[in-house]
């Protein structure tokens, strides 16, 4: 039944009901039920219905203040598990626009010895961040990457990490509605080109990476020569691979300093 009066306003009906109903043990109520439709007729996506989105290993919450964790970005997790493949070391990870705190977090998973500092710039946000801590061993702080004092009191890391806005600003109205009404414009618009916080980025993490660490970027499709362009400029980083998402599309790039 639920399927059924969804099925206009969703691509995956049958799929989006037993979201639901699993949520509710099979056991919804008529007025839960009837403020899924309506909110599924709305074009809000279920994660932000119900407040919670998978990823990886397990669900993290999540509402309209932070960008819902995509399976995209598990390719990120993927490059860096290939290239740290020591679990058991020591690593200090830095994720810049944490949100959610989804990829921090999964990594603070896979490497049990690391500790983690996750920034944002949105008060939010990092409340969601921390309610999704359960293991206590990441540190969430308030902080804006284009700021010009950003990470000057900052440690070095091992490993960074990010997925920052990358959509053009004119294609924001070409979204999905459940993206461009549902998920934080902040995490989105990434400029006239798209490429704005890889500009910033590219000027900050000089400081911020240790000689031997890594950097793992998602990027929006077809935006790798620019991004890695960026990067190299002043000869501070040099791209170790270009990684590509379950679509065949290149998602992941991976920096390391210049010797």
């Amino acid at each position: 039944m639920i399927a059924t009066r969804i099925s206009d306003y969703s691509d995956t009906p049958v799929l989006d009901a037993r979201f639901f109903c699993s949520y509710y043990n099979g056991n919804p109520t008529s007025l839960q039920i009837s403020d899924f439709i309506c909110r599924r007729k709305q074009g809000e996506p279920v994660s932000k219905i119900l407040g919670q989105r998978g990823f990886w290993k397990r669900d993290f919450i999540v509402s309209k203040d932070v960008l819902d964790p995509r399976p995209d970005s598990e390719t990120l997790i993927e490059a860096v598990l290939k290239y740290y493949t020591d679990k058991k070391q020591k690593l200090s990870i830095l994720d810049i626009g944490t949100g959610s705190g989804c990829l921090l977090l999964t990594l603070l998973d896979e490497y049990p010895n690391a500790q983690g500092l996750g920034i944002d710039k949105s008060k939010e946000a990092l409340k969601i961040a921390r309610q999704n801590d359960v293991s206590c061993r990441a540190e969430f702080k308030m902080d804006d990457f284009t700021d010009s004092c950003f990470g000057q009191d900052y440690a070095k890391f091992d490993i960074i990490v990010s997925n920052p806005p990358y959509i053009k600003t004119d294609d924001i109205a070409l979204l999905d509605i459940a993206v461009r009404q549902f998920d934080p414009l902040s995490a989105l618009d990434g400029g006239v080109d798209g490429l704005d916080a890889y500009r910033y980025l590219s000027k900050t993490l000089p400081l911020l990476l240790k000689d031997d660490g890594m950097i793992f970027f998602e990027i929006g499709q077809g935006q790798e020569r620019d991004v890695i362009d960026l990067m190299e400029t002043n000869h501070e980083f040099i791209c170790a691979e270009q990684i590509k998402d379950l679509s065949g599309i290149i998602r992941i790039l991976a920096f390391r300093k210049t010797k």
